[in-house]
């Protein structure tokens, strides 16, 4: 079972998400730069709201970063499955 992590204010992702069965635990900004938090899940959900929002080279860089922005839960569970 796939462990995601989901940015605050995505909800209905969030929602959707634990209703086909992932492990989801929603996270804020403070925690996309506590050490090895986010490398603990499968993949992570961002709102998009702004570039390189998570640092991502230099934090994550091993996990699979999807951006959600205008994107509905089965659009992004989809972009889960490919990666």
């Amino acid at each position: 079972m796939k462990k995601i992590a989901v940015q605050m204010g995505l909800n209905p992702i969030k929602d959707y998400l634990s209703e086909e069965g992932y492990i989801v635990k929603e996270f804020d900004n403070r925690k996309k730069n506590a050490g090895n938090f986010l490398n603990k899940y499968d993949a992570v959900v961002v709102t998009g709201g702004n570039q390189n929002v998570m640092g991502v080279d230099e934090t994550i860089s091993s996990v699979p970063i999807i951006d959600a922005n205008g994107m509905t839960g089965e659009e992004v569970k989809i972009q889960i499955e490919k990666r």
